[in-house]
C-alpha cells in the first residue's frame, strides 16, 4: 500500500494549504533538501507538526516530551550503547531496551545508511520513533551531561507540592521590579506558579529570547521561546498550574487578575545581573484560557553600534551622509520585527550630541537613550503620531524621528517638518526601499513635494548569525553558485571555482541551534536626481530600481549574499528570508 504524500497529511491535517504547499515544493526544487524542510525554513510549518506529519507516514510512533515517550530510561546504560558524539552528529537518542532492540529517537528514518550505523555502534536492532532535531538534541544534552534546565528543575522538585505562601515573594524590590540575582531555582521553599515564573524568565533570559509565549489548549499548556526571530518549544508547566501562574504574571505588570475576558497590557521591570531588562506583558483570551506574551527588552542585548549592525560600509556612508543633513525626510521600510527601531536607534546615537535637538514619537518607547528627548504615543487621549508632530515643530527640534507613518495626516506632517528645515526619519511597511514612494503618493502625498524632500530609502531584513563555534564549511551547489554570479552584484567575482559557504550544525554554546543571534541586511538608495524624475513621472517602482542599481548601490539580495561569502550566515536562511523580493 502507497504511503500518503507528506504534504497531503499536512493539508489534510489543515497545518498548511494548498498554496503553501506549492510555494515549498518551488522552493525544494531551488534549494534542494526534503519538503518538510522547505516547509518549516520557509516557517509554513513547525518541526513539530512536520515531524508528526511523517510519523503518520511511515507508520511509526512519534515521540515527544508530552506524550513521555521522549525521556530515556536510567539505569540500562543507554549512553554507552549510543556515544555522545554520533548522537549529537546524527540527532538521535536511546529511549529504552525492549525485546533486545533499542527504541531510538531519530529524525529521519529513512536514512538507511545513519541506521546501519547505529546498529554497528549499538550492537542491536533498532525500533524508530519520530521527533524533531529541537527536542532531541534538548535531550541529548541532559541525557549525557546530566543536566536539566532550569525549568525543568522546578517541574522536577515541585511534583505533589502544593501552592502555599511563597518564601520569594522578597525577589520583588520596594519599586515593584522583579529581581531576578535573588532566586535560587529549585529552593523547596514558596509557590510553585511564583518558581515557575522565575525560572521561565530566568532560563528565557539566558538563552537570548526576545519573546515568551505561553498559552493552554484542550488537554495540555505550551510553552515557547522567540530566540533569533524563531518560536522553539520549552517543557511546559503542568495543565492545573496554568492560572497561577498568568495570576502571578498580572500582579507583576499590575494588571486586573480577576478580568479574564478582555485583552490586558502591562509592563514590569526585571532585574538581572546589574541590569535592568524591561519587560512587556499581553494577555488575550482564547477559547482554552488567556494566552501569555512576554516580550522581553533587554538593551544590554541590542546593539546601538552602526559599525555592529549589519551595514556594508558604503551603505553606512550613505546612511550617515543622509542623517547628517540639515534637513529633509529619510524612510525605512521592512515587516513587522525587521530590526528597523535598532537600525534608527543606532543611526540616532552616532549623530546625537549636545549642539542637536533629536525628538521621537514612539510607539512603544522599547528602549530609553540619554541625550534624546523619547515621546510614548496615547492615541486614547489623542497624541497620535500626527498631533505629537505638530507639537514637536514647536520645540525646537533638530531631528525628528516619527515611529511609524501610518496615515494621510502623519505622513502630511512629516513632509511639512522635512521641509521647513529639520531632518525627519520615519517608517513604512513595505517589502521593498522604492515602494515607500508610491506608498506615500497613494496617502496623496504630492510627488513633486516628495521627490524634493526624500534624501533616502531603505529597507531590511533580518537574517540570523551562525554559530562561530560550530558552523561547517561546504562547497555550494551549482545552482547557489550560478545565483550568486547573478544577484550578488560583487565586481569582480571571486573564484567561483573555490567558493565557500557555511552551514549551521549545533553545539551547547549555541543551544543546539547553529546559530547565535540576528544582523540585519540592507538595502540602502539616495534619492538621485534621475530617481527624482522618475518619481515626478509616474513613481515607477522597476524603473526606479533600475536607476538606483545602475549608480552601484544593491538590493536586500545582494547584501544577503555578501554575508553569505563571509560566513556570517547561511545561504539557506538568507534566501528563506528575502525569497519575496524575487
Amino acid at each position: 500500500m502507497a504511503h500518503k504524500l507528506l504534504g497531503e497529511i499536512m493539508i489534510q491535517a489543515k497545518w498548511i494549504d494548498e498554496d503553501k504547499l506549492q510555494k515549498a515544493l518551488k522552493f525544494q526544487q531551488q534549494q534542494g533538501g526534503l519538503i518538510g524542510e522547505a516547509l518549516v525554513k520557509l516557517r509554513y510549518a513547525t518541526e513539530e507538526q512536520v515531524a508528526q506529519a511523517l510519523a503518520k507516514q511511515l507508520g511509526i510512533p512519534y515521540a515527544s516530551k508530552e506524550n513521555q515517550i521522549l525521556n530515556p530510561e536510567k539505569g540500562q546504560g543507554l549512553e554507552k550503547m549510543i556515544p555522545e558524539k554520533f548522537a549529537r552528529d546524527n540527532a538521535v537518542v536511546p529511549l529504552f531496551i525492549e525485546n533486545n532492540t533499542l527504541a531510538t529517537a531519530l529524525t529521519d528514518p529513512t536514512n538507511i545508511i545513519m541506521l546501519d550505523n547505529l546498529k554497528l555502534v549499538s550492537g542491536m536492532e533498532i525500533t524508530p520513533f519520530i521527533s524533531t532535531k529541537a527536542q532531541i538534541l534538548k535531550v541529548i544534552d541532559s541525557f549525557y551531561s546530566g543536566q536539566t534546565s532550569l525549568i525543568d528543575r522546578v517541574l522536577d522538585k515541585g511534583a505533589g507540592e502544593g501552592q502555599g505562601e511563597s518564601s520569594e515573594t522578597d525577589v520583588v524590590t520596594s519599586d515593584g521590579k522583579l529581581d531576578l540575582d535573588k532566586v535560587i531555582i529549585g529552593d523547596s521553599k514558596g509557590a510553585q506558579s511564583i518558581k515557575l515564573v522565575n525560572a521561565i524568565i530566568k532560563q528565557a533570559i539566558g538563552e537570548r529570547c526576545s519573546d515568551i509565549h505561553l498559552e493552554k489548549y484542550d488537554e495540555k499548556v505550551a510553552l515557547r521561546f522567540r530566540i533569533d526571530g524563531t518560536l522553539y518549544e520549552r517543557s511546559a508547566p503542568q495543565s492545573e498550574l496554568f492560572d497561577a501562574i498568568i495570576s502571578r504574571v498580572k500582579i507583576l505588570a499590575k494588571l486586573d487578575i480577576s478580568e479574564r475576558r478582555l485583552p490586558q497590557d502591562g509592563s514590569f521591570t526585571i532585574k538581572f545581573q546589574n541590569r535592568n531588562i524591561e519587560t512587556r506583558v499581553s494577555i488575550c483570551p482564547t477559547v482554552f484560557g488567556e494566552k501569555l506574551v512576554m516580550r522581553l527588552l533587554d538593551k544590554g542585548n541590542v546593539e546601538f553600534n552602526v559599525d555592529k549592525i549589519g551595514f556594508e560600509v558604503r551603505q553606512k556612508e550613505d546612511f550617515l551622509k543622509a542623517a547628517t543633513a540639515p534637513h529633509g525626510l529619510i524612510l525605512l521600510t521592512g515587516p513587522t520585527g525587521s530590526g528597523k527601531t535598532t537600525t534608527l536607534n543606532a543611526v540616532l546615537n552616532t549623530i546625537k550630541s549636545p549642539e542637536i535637538n533629536i525628538m521621537t514619537l514612539e510607539d512603544p518607547v522599547e528602549v530609553k537613550m540619554e541625550g534624546i528627548s523619547q515621546v510614548q504615543i496615547r492615541p486614547q487621549i489623542g497624541l497620535t503620531f500626527a498631533a505629537g508632530l505638530r507639537s514637536f515643530l514647536r520645540q525646537d527640534p533638530d531631528v525628528i524621528l516619527v515611529g511609524e507613518t501610518r496615515d494621510n495626516e502623519t505622513a502630511e506632517a512629516c513632509l511639512k517638518a522635512a521641509m521647513t528645515g529639520h531632518l525627519v526619519l520615519s517608517t513604512l511597511h513595505t517589502n521593498s526601499a522604492l515602494e515607500a514612494i508610491p506608498r506615500l503618493i497613494d496617502m496623496d502625498i504630492e510627488a513633486y513635494l516628495l521627490a524634493s524632500t526624500l534624501l533616502l530609502v531603505a529597507a531590511q531584513r533580518l537574517v540570523r548569525v551562525l554559530c562561530p563555534d560550530c558552523k561547517v564549511p561546504y562547497r555550494p551547489s551549482q545552482e547557489e553558485i550560478d545565483m550568486f554570479a547573478r544577484e550578488s552584484r560583487l565586481d569582480p567575482l571571486p573564484d567561483l571555482t573555490r567558493l565557500t559557504f557555511y552551514k549551521a550544525r549545533g553545539c551547547p554554546k549555541c543551544v543546539n541551534m547553529g546559530y547565535k543571534g540576528r544582523k540585519a541586511i540592507y538595502e540602502v538608495f539616495f534619492i538621485t536626481e534621475e530617481i527624482k524624475r522618475v518619481v515626478v513621472k509616474d513613481a515607477d517602482v522597476p524603473k526606479m530600481r533600475e536607476t538606483a542599481l545602475k549608480s552601484g548601490a544593491w538590493d536586500l539580495r545582494a547584501s544577503g549574499w555578501r554575508k553569505v561569502l563571509a560566513g556570517v550566515t547561511s545561504a539557506e536562511d538568507m534566501l528563506s528570508i528575502t525569497m519575496t523580493e524575487r
